[in-house]
């Protein structure tokens, strides 16, 4: 199996080093890919001490032995209990999953999804 695209049912979105993103952290704003390279946790959702979110290289830290020596977000690594509320999707990945063959089966199954994705596109244009 590859990490290309898959789906993340705790945070409700895409991952995968084929989805463009943005730093999860907040006002950031650095592009990246929610693939394993940025994600809090090192491990796919984030695995037994990450929050599963996206981070840019300036936005991780890398944690000791006792959490398996792997990159955790500042809130993670520090021990805050809640998370950073996930960034949106990148444009470019939504234009994507509206425009794409690939993505034709998922947008007959998902309309309200391909209208919720138009809408953000619009208020981002106008950003």
């Amino acid at each position: 199996m590859g990490w290309s695209i898959g789906y993340d049912s705790r945070w409700k979105r895409d991952i995968g080093y084929g989805v463009p993103a943005y730093c999860d952290h907040p006002g950031c704003g650095e592009e990246i890919d929610r693939g394993l390279a940025f994600v809090c946790g090192g491990q796919p959702y984030g695995g037994d001490h990450g929050c599963g979110l996206y981070f840019c290289s300036k936005h991780r830290r890398w944690a000791g032995d006792a959490r398996d020596v792997v990159q955790l977000c500042f809130r993670c690594r520090y021990g805050k209990p809640k998370p950073y509320t996930p960034t949106p999707d990148h444009p470019d990945w939504m234009r994507h999953k509206l425009r794409d063959v690939s993505w034709g089966p998922w947008r007959k199954k998902n309309p309200d999804l391909v209208t919720a994705i138009r809408a953000a596109l619009k208020e981002h244009a106008h950003a």
